[in-house]
Formats: structure tokens, sequence, C-alpha cells
């Protein structure tokens, strides 16, 4: 178990290490800076704040620095934002986005995966029908017609829900819904498929020419098996909720990371958007890392060693 932990946090540090040298790569090969866009400087301005932020010094020289902020935690200052830094960036706007994230991943899970199970054992019949037919609008209506329609009867029309703000939990509501949509879906059908899958297995017939009930075989023999690929995409799928949509965020007005990030790519601000990539890259490592360790929990036969 230790020898699998350190060789997945040294798998870690050096996915982590790629992911920033290609993104200052690229982020530097885009013509322009920080400063080209927007209201001209004077030279002698704009050179000041050059050699402050030391945009004047060699390529290697600048990721080299950069490197050693990151090994420290220090993702640097904010080119855009005058008197921020990203980290403060990203303690500003992640507490939304992950709670936003956190809300839609627990509507999939304990929404998606109960409607997938009932269409498996209830192939066929109109239960089956009735989910397939959800999960086509929810794989068919994209994230921001959602959250437009959700916006304009629930929040304006009937004034359920606020308008616009997350001041009370109530302000995610609609968010949640909008957000989760796609990915309730997904996880639906391949629950759905997955289970199937499962339940024509041999060790199935078995169980069932033994006498066991059905509702046995599948929360004891099938379920097991069947949860592993759905596991598998949850894990992703939960690190990209975490880190919010900027459409939903946008259309709600919500001060998470997506605008953030956004913005930092069109105002070339390269520290945000290497910290950013950064950040986000470290949380879907972990959440992956975390999927490794739940395989054993779902499947004792699963050894990490193997």
């Amino acid at each position: 178990m230790a020898r699998y932990v350190l060789k997945r946090f040294l798998m870690l540090i050096l996915t982590l290490f790629l992911v920033l040298l290609f993104t200052f790569a690229i982020m530097h090969a885009i013509p322009g800076g920080p400063y080209s866009a927007g209201k001209r400087l004077p030279e002698a301005v704009r050179a000041a704040i050059e050699e402050k932020y030391s945009l004047n010094d060699p390529l290697h020289a600048q990721f080299l620095d950069y490197l050693g902020r990151a090994a420290r935690l220090d993702l640097g200052p904010s080119f855009k934002y005058e008197g921020m830094s990203v980290n403060s960036l990203i303690a500003q706007g992640f507490p939304v986005s992950a709670t936003l994230g956190l809300l839609s991943m627990l509507l999939v899970v304990a929404l998606g995966v109960p409607l997938g199970v009932l269409a498996a054992v209830k192939q066929g019949k109109w239960q089956d029908a009735a989910t397939s037919f959800v999960t086509t609008f929810g794989v068919a209506i994209p994230s921001f017609v959602a959250a437009t329609l959700l916006l304009y009867f629930f929040a304006y029309r009937l004034g359920w829900f606020p308008v616009f703000g997350v001041e009370t939990l109530k302000g995610y509501a609609l968010p949640t819904v909008a957000l989760s949509g796609y990915s309730l879906a997904y996880v639906t059908r391949l629950t759905r498929s997955s289970l199937l899958d499962v339940l024509k297995a041999d060790y199935i017939r078995t169980a069932r020419v033994k006498g066991l009930s059905e509702g046995r075989i599948v929360a004891r023999h099938g379920m097991r098996n069947a949860l592993i690929p759905v596991v598998t995409v949850i894990g992703p799928l939960f690190a990209g909720l975490l880190m919010g949509s900027f459409v939903v965020e946008k259309i709600f007005a919500l001060p998470g990371m997506g605008r953030f990030f956004v913005q930092s790519i069109t105002n070339r601000d390269y520290t945000a958007t290497m910290g950013f990539t950064i950040f986000y890259a470290a949380v879907l490592a972990v959440v992956v890392f975390a999927v490794d360790i739940l395989y054993c929990v779902i499947d004792p036969r699963i050894k990490l060693e193997e």
C-alpha cells in the first residue's frame, strides 16, 4: 500500500510539472502579453511593469522562477487584478465553485445510480422507457439552455428561488440542477448498461439457479461489479464539477472560479492561467487517486499493488 501511494505521488508531481510546462509554453506562444490589450500604456510605464514582474527575463528564467514559486505553493501575482495574487483569486472563487460542484455531484449520484438500476431491472418496461426519455433530454439540452429556462420559470416567473447570488443555500438550487443535467443523464445510462452486462454473467445465472431473490442478486452480486465503470467516470466528472462552469456561473451571477479562469486567458494573465490550470490538474489527480482507493472498497478482490 505504501509503495503504491509513493508511486502515485511521484506520478502526481510529474503530471503537474508537465501540465505547468505545456501551459507556460502555450501561453507564451500566443502573440501579445498581459499589457498589450486595452488601454495603451506609455513605454516607460510598460517597461517598468514588465521589469517588476520579470517579463523581460528569458523564458527559461521566467519558467524556473515560477516553478520555484509553485513548489512553495505561491502561484504568483495576477497581472490584471491589481493587488491580488492568484492564491487569493482561487481562495475567493473556489469555495463557491466547490459548493456548487459538490451539490451537483450529490444530485448525480443520488439520482443517477438508482435510476440506472431501476432502468436495468425493469428493462423493456415503462420505467426503462421513462428513464431513457428523461436522460435523452439531459444529454440533448445544453447547460446554458437549461440554466436560462430554470432561471426564467422558477426564479423570475414563480419567484421560488433567487434570481442571482448564493447568500443562502437556496441560491444554489437552480445552478445545481442546470450544472448536473448532462452528468446525471450520463451516469444513469452508464449504470443501466453496466448493470445489464453484469446481469448476463454466468455467476448471476448460478445465483438465480440457487434460488436467490432478484433484489438480493442485484444488491449483493450485481452492483459490486456494475459500479466499477461508474466510479471510474464519476471521478473526472466530480473534478470538473468542482471547478465550476463558466456559463452556469455567468447566467446565475455566481462569483466562482469559472469567470476568473476565462478572463485570465483572454487577458493573457500568464500566472493566473497557469495557476488555475495547475490547481485544476491537482484537483483532478487527487480525485483520480481517491477513485483508485475506492475500487478496493467496492470490490475487495482488487489489489492496489496489481
